[in-house]
């Protein structure tokens, strides 16, 4: 093992024993935090869960919350309804806090368009739709080991943001994680994701899966298996670190610049 990887030593468990809510934003009424609620509310987290599509408010301060994670829908970041630009536009509230931000999918899109990166489709007109692999970059040891293929579903990419830190890439849409700062993140796919969710979008959403790069159902299903139980291990062990606040991960980056600079 590596200096650099003895370096990393967070310790987030002692976030955990606070009561303050993570703030959870989604998009659609059906909608469920899937694998990442359920381990926040396992861990006794409670989630405040808002909807602004359907007139939710989000808090001025996120003083009374743990964090925010900001979930995907049908919709894109580059849609001219208001609360879709009231939300991206609200994302400055947890960054300028230093409070932990996370966005999955539509949510990283969101993030980076903040940050002013833009948001896309494919060049072919591609679309990721079932587990496709992605690569871990170096940058992104703290959160080892990465999973090898990750749940995709989505018609839409985003540029690196001038500042952010690309943490893995695909060979569709390259960008599918980043950082910026200490404890903000964009998922470009779908950690949350269940063998139940999965039923469900291949059964609602059937007419989506007729498009170029879309996986079949039974893929899907076939995928989960081998896949799923270890995606859902490293968003445990995410979530852990990324509620262990900005501290610890700041301490971390900033040892790892002193042993690369020895």
């Amino acid at each position: 093992m590596s200096k650099l990887q003895h370096s990393v030593v967070v310790h987030p468990a002692k976030s955990l024993r606070h009561h303050k809510p993570v703030l959870i934003v989604m998009h659609r009424l059906e909608s469920e935090p899937g694998a990442i609620g359920q381990y926040l509310k396992a861990n006794g987290i409670p989630l405040d869960i808002r909807l602004p599509r359907f007139g939710d408010t989000l808090p001025r301060t996120m003083h009374g919350h743990a964090g925010a994670i900001i979930f995907g829908g049908p919709m894109s970041a580059n849609d001219p309804d208001r609360y879709v630009k009231e939300e991206i536009d609200w994302i400055g509230i947890p960054l300028s806090e230093g409070k932990p931000l996370l966005g999955v999918c539509l949510g990283a899109q969101m993030l980076a368009k903040y940050l002013g990166g833009s948001v896309h489709t494919h060049h072919t007109g591609r679309v990721e739709a079932g587990y496709e692999p992605i690569a871990a970059r170096a940058e992104a040891h703290i959160f080892e080991p990465w999973p090898s293929h990750v749940y995709q579903w989505h018609g839409e990419g985003f540029t690196l943001p001038h500042g952010a830190v690309s943490l893995a890439e695909g060979a569709v849409f390259q960008n599918q994680a980043f950082r910026f700062g200490h404890c903000a993140f964009g998922f470009q796919f779908h950690p949350e994701i269940t063998l139940a969710m999965i039923h469900r979008w291949i059964a609602y959403k059937a007419a989506w899966l007729s498009q170029p790069g879309a996986q079949s159902p039974a893929r899907h299903v076939r995928a989960h298996a081998l896949h799923g139980a270890i995606m859902r291990a490293w968003i445990a062990q995410f979530l852990e670190k990324w509620l262990g606040s900005a501290q610890g991960i700041k301490a971390s980056t900033q040892r790892e610049r002193l042993l690369l600079a020895a």
